[in-house]
């Protein structure tokens, strides 16, 4: 994931991390209680298991060698016994996947405080070292479950421990100091139990504030992510030497015209964007020059600067479309004119009729020297030339957005060339010659029909006009395809005509620019803007056979306009 830090989109999303990081829910907090009690339960349990270990083998120990003998040995070694067993099968259940639960954790830790009381009956009294191991017990009871249970697994312990030292005084004759002593045990027992789950409230409530906190991070994590895949600047992260560690989706389509991840660890950036980064190496204050990829790919600008000033072997890299820059720019114009177009139009057309009507008038008459006819069908010319600037100005400014369909291109575009040979055949007399070559496994593609329609007639019908002029034949060659990815198609219109000169290839996608007399520079520009309202992208290609060859790549089925 790239470094960077994106605030959530919504509001509502950002008060609701904001609240889970300032103050843990009860939920949360429940969640993280109950699975460290898991954990510690299962420390607390090895414990005991060691306890009951060294309780077993203290059993082969003489127990005249010991400084106080054992009050009842049978029932001694069998509690001792008893409780190794317990405990044992308890660590088995653990590790064979047991989940214990607060009343599993709860009834354990009542079991170990009243069998720890009980091998004190039967051993040497109050006075045993035994007394020892039940203060560990109050204190795990009161880590493992900081309530009020905590509470009362110290006053049972006290209680049991006073009636262990009263019992012993009066039948064994024990020394009246015992009571004081199982008295001081009550004190540490209730001490160890308040201050323990004091501590204890505190380190849960810390842990789950930190849990919290994790998660709030990850999500925002997430939802940079997401941010930065959809967005529609390219980002990509390299070392010194160009080889990409990380490229967001954008990136990937415009440097390799593919969508998602496809192995970028294994490759470099491009030749024409590795001179730019060496220039910018050179000298970081120098932009590097906008270049192109690929002939099908649009001219982008690329930006360099030091992903970490303390680790400078990381370049982050921001890829923009010029294209899109230069699109905008064109359409606020064009929108402008658009408007100014729609506003004056009717009182343009007016007096171009009458010149246009009047024009043709004079030239139905049979006294007009050659001369005269020659300069009314240039003002006749010129008239619907004026007509079709204000149509094609006038349908840029009120052109509707695409209704998107998944179509199944192979079909759409043998339908198309039907279509268009037929319409074609019935204008000019003579059917064009249009060569249609589709591959077996063609990916579908998403379009609005009538806007692809319309920009493929008008690739046709200049790609034949040129054509004709070169060759005398209306000869025509659409081809379809798959990029590499194999995820999007595409469709070329190949034509034979003279081709577009070296100097004009980057202008011919302006607006108003033409090489033909006749013509109103609009017609290439609106079928870009046509493709790019169908998130698709219209090319001309650099092709070694003459003519010019242009190419409609159009989104992954699946992405939605």
């Amino acid at each position: 994931m790239l470094n960077s830090t994106v605030r959530p989109p919504r509001e509502a999303h950002l008060s609701k991390l904001s609240a889970d990081t300032s103050s843990p829910t009860s939920q949360s907090y429940q969640r993280g209680t109950s699975g460290q009690s898991q954990r510690l339960f299962r420390v607390y349990n090895l414990y005991r298991i060691v306890i009951s270990l060294v309780l077993t083998g203290l059993l082969f120990v003489d127990p005249v060698q010991l400084d106080q003998p054992l009050r009842l040995a049978e029932y001694y070694q069998a509690g001792v016994l008893g409780y190794l067993m317990l405990n044992s099968a308890i660590g088995l259940m653990l590790v064979g996947g047991l989940s214990p639960g607060q009343r599993h954790i709860t009834l354990s830790v009542l079991l170990d405080i009243l069998i720890i009381h009980v091998l004190l009956f039967t051993s040497s009294g109050i006075t045993n070292g035994l007394a020892n191991l039940i203060i560990i017990s109050v204190a795990a009871g009161n880590i493992l479950t900081p309530s009020r249970m905590g509470l009362f697994y110290a006053a049972l312990a006290a209680i049991c421990s006073l009636a262990i030292a009263g019992w012993g005084v009066m039948l064994h004759g024990d020394n009246v100091d015992n009571i004081v002593r199982a008295g001081s045990l009550g004190i540490l027992y209730f001490g160890a139990a308040l201050i323990l789950q004091s501590i204890t409230r505190r380190m849960q409530r810390s842990e789950a504030l930190a849990d919290s906190r994790a998660r709030s991070i990850i999500e925002l994590e997430k939802i940079n992510e997401q941010i930065i895949q959809r967005m529609r600047t390219g980002i990509v992260v390299t070392d010194q030497e160009g080889r990409i560690r990380v490229a967001n989706a954008a990136a990937e389509e415009l440097l390799f015209g593919m969508i998602g991840n496809h192995g970028h660890q294994s490759r470099v950036l491009p030749v024409a964007l590795l001179e730019g980064l060496a220039t910018w190496k050179q000298d970081p204050r120098k932009r590097p020059e906008p270049c192109q990829v690929q002939p099908a790919s649009p001219v982008i600008q690329a930006s360099f600067t030091r992903l970490d000033e303390e680790n400078s072997d990381l370049i982050l890299a921001f890829i923009e479309d010029l294209s899109k820059v230069t699109q905008q720019a064109q359409q606020m114009k064009l929108a402008s004119l658009g408007r100014l177009t729609a506003g004056i139009a009717h009182e343009i057309r007016n007096p171009l009729g009458a010149i246009s009507h009047a024009a043709q008038l004079m030239s139905e008459s049979g006294d007009i020297p050659e001369p005269d006819l020659r300069m009314l069908e240039i003002i006749q010319r010129h008239s619907r030339r004026v007509n079709g600037i204000i149509e094609n100005v006038l349908d840029l400014s009120r052109r509707r957005q695409a209704d998107a369909q998944l179509v199944d291109l192979g079909q759409w575009l043998t339908d198309f060339v039907r279509d268009y040979q037929q319409s074609t055949s019935h204008q000019d007399g003579e059917p064009p010659r249009i060569s249609l070559e589709l591959p077996p496994d063609l990916p579908a593609a998403r379009f609005d029909k009538s806007q692809i329609e319309q920009v493929l007639t008008n690739l046709c019908d200049n790609g034949l006009r040129y054509s004709k002029q070169q060759t005398g034949r209306a000869t025509l060659t659409v081809r379809a395809g798959a990029t590499t990815d194999g995820e999007r198609a595409y469709v070329d219109v190949e034509d034979q005509g003279p081709g577009v000169a070296e100097e004009h290839r980057n202008s011919v996608f302006e607006p108003f620019f033409t090489t033909d007399k006749g013509g109103t520079g609009l017609g290439l520009y609106l079928a870009r803007e046509l493709c790019e309202t169908n998130q698709a992208h219209l090319a001309l290609l650099n092709g070694q056979s003459p003519g010019c060859c242009f190419r409609i790549t159009f989104a992954p089925p699946g992405r939605l306009i």
